[in-house]
């Protein structure tokens, strides 16, 4: 099963359309939304694959999204959340939270994965066990970049994102 992976959308609504195109041509089955989504507009991009996002520190109206995700069958997992796909286990976070983030770095397993979001830097890493995967940023980021996870291979994808 191959994941995409996307954050710090921040209401940028061309580029999130750009990026789910992509993320889709490039064989992504699920989406994972890592935070900082901006507004209801941008759950309407993210319909036609299952998704999943967590609310950033930068998504004030928790309750509309939360609202409008269940009326489009969008999971969302709050400010955390785990997944389990394809046998692995998924942790997800935006990346602000310096405690939680503190306690997943000490715990490693059982997650598989760590995704997260928040300093719009892609970044791919191994710690105690888990694999740490920040996709990037569709707003302010020089590089705008998404990525997808084959979860039976392991291999991660960083993906441009045209400019806009």
């Amino acid at each position: 099963m191959k994941i995409g992976i996307l954050s710090d959308t921040h209401s940028e609504y061309a580029n999130t359309v750009a990026a789910v195109r992509l993320l889709q041509s490039a064989g992504a089955e699920q989406l994972i939304h890592c935070g900082d989504v901006g507004d209801t507009r941008i759950l309407d991009v993210l319909v036609g694959l299952p998704t999943a996002f967590v609310f950033g520190n930068n998504d004030y109206d928790h309750a509309g999204l939360r609202d409008y995700a269940g009326i489009l069958g969008i999971n969302c997992l709050n400010s955390y959340g785990v997944l389990t796909l394809a046998g692995k286990r998924i942790a997800i976070t935006h990346g602000d939270d310096h405690q939680l983030l503190s306690r997943l770095r000490r715990a490693g397993q059982p997650n598989d994965y760590v995704l997260t979001g928040h300093t719009h830097r892609r970044h791919d890493e191994r710690l105690n066990g888990a694999r740490w995967i920040n996709p990037g940023a569709l707003h302010r980021a020089t590089v705008k970049t998404v990525a997808t996870l084959d979860l039976a291979t392991d291999a991660l994808e960083f993906h441009t994102v045209g400019a806009g």
